[in-house]
């Protein structure tokens, strides 16, 4: 009898073996595991789509001759050596490539300031603050954005109306003004409870009616003791007040920030759907029915190399825990980088930054349930070279650092709506 059940389960046990197999391997085999539909989406908004690096720019001859012109000045003021460029202008294919003479398996930014032959130099931004005074901050310099857009590992296109340096400098520069408004924040964090918010000018993460988005944003960096917001709601404050107010108080344009207001206020609610819903395909309650949904503000790119982050990126790490990922806060660990190898701290934690290997760390360890360094910090389990080596990869190959990056880059001939 017992020969005969035996053989009788050994093909089901067999099949289900197989099965376990397959689910495996396409679960370790990379983002094909997900749905055609995610594959479809990341086949269209991958990083680049000839296997291009650099910043591109895509229009008729007579046009990228006069952004070869600007595009040479602008990288003169900005003291980049033009030894450190490859230029390619592509008659036939009508466009103008701007790539670093690195090595094509060089993809790293994160380096870039230990560059001698790069020379960056951070720079010195005046940012507004309560009352109406100002403060000087130290953040990234232009230059080093520049580069960071032109390293291997990427492609960053300027097409149609955006085809022109000016565009290209407004969007090197609100990646600068983002990362200068991320550099001495101090938010209280929820650990889980209630948000809090400035009830002069919020209804939790509403405006009150009549006032502006700006205004209300605004008030979140002059008044940060007022407000207690997780690292999904401080990322995209950052985001917002990053361009808005360049818009309003840097290039000092009332109708690209009247724009940017009305696309933020579409649905009412100028915090919610500002990027694109698929940064988030990865989740397991994710609605693929929301997949090709735009954000309201920001673009995104898949397949980014896990050391390749432009400053004013929005990044992903992602905790892998099975248990403590479903802890409220704790999911993972969104990520603005500042350049100069340094990413976000919202809550003054670690002296207003971490480098990527602490914040590997950080989400690595609320596994061993370190959730306060100074409270925990006997629960912390140091992690070996080969250990920390195995995080700076993508999850499906045992790491935490996910491929997408979120960023701003709208044409002024964007829809208003939403899509």
């Amino acid at each position: 009898m017992k020969s005969v059940v035996t053989s009788m389960l050994l093909p089901a046990l067999l099949s289900v073996l197989v099965l376990f197999t397959l689910m495996s391997f396409r679960v370790q085999a990379g983002n094909s595991h997900y749905s055609d539909d995610v594959t479809q989406h990341r086949a269209a908004y991958t990083n680049n789509n000839h296997g291009e690096d650099g910043v591109k720019f895509s229009c008729s001859i007579a046009q990228l001759n006069e952004i070869d012109q600007q595009m040479s000045v602008y990288f003169i003021q900005l003291g980049i050596n033009a030894t450190l460029i490859q230029r390619q202008l592509n008659p036939q294919a009508a466009s103008l490539l701007f790539t670093l003479a690195t090595p094509p398996n060089d993809f790293s930014t994160l380096n870039f300031r230990s560059r001698p032959e790069m020379q960056i130099r951070d720079q010195l931004i005046s940012l507004p603050s309560a009352g109406g005074s100002m403060i000087t901050v130290l953040t990234v310099s232009e230059k080093e954005i520049v580069l960071a857009l032109m390293q291997h590992g990427r492609l960053t296109e300027f097409s149609g109306e955006q085809c022109n340096a000016e565009t290209f400098i407004d969007h090197v520069k609100i990646r600068q003004n983002t990362v200068a408004w991320a550099e001495l924040l101090e938010w209280g964090w929820p650990d889980g409870g209630k948000a809090k918010w400035n009830k002069k000018y919020w209804n939790k993460g509403t405006p009150l009616r009549g006032v502006s988005p700006s205004v209300a944003v605004a008030d979140a960096f002059e008044n940060q003791n007022k407000y207690s917001i997780g690292c999904y709601t401080a990322t995209k404050l950052v985001m917002v007040q990053g361009i808005l107010d360049y818009y309003h108080r840097i290039k000092k344009s009332p109708h690209e920030l009247a724009r940017v207001e009305r696309r933020l206020m579409a649905d009412g609610e100028p915090l919610v759907n500002i990027e694109p819903r698929a940064f988030w395909f990865f989740e397991e309650d994710f609605d693929a029915n929301r997949l090709w949904e735009n954000g309201k503000l920001l673009e995104m790119r898949y397949n980014i190399p896990p050391r390749n982050f432009v400053p004013g990126d929005w990044g992903y790490i992602l905790n892998t825990d099975p248990k403590t990922k479903n802890k409220i806060g704790y999911e993972g660990s969104n990520a603005i980088y500042l350049g100069r190898g340094q990413f976000d701290d919202y809550y003054n934690d670690h002296n207003h930054s971490y480098l990527l290997r602490e914040k590997l760390d950080e989400v690595y360890q609320w596994r061993n349930k370190v959730f306060s360094r100074s409270r925990d910090i006997d629960k912390v389990l140091p992690l070996t070279e080969g250990e920390m080596n195995a995080l700076e990869s993508a999850p499906d190959q045992g790491g935490l650092i996910m491929d997408t990056r979120a960023f701003f880059m709208i044409s002024p001939s964007s829809s208003e709506t939403l899509h």
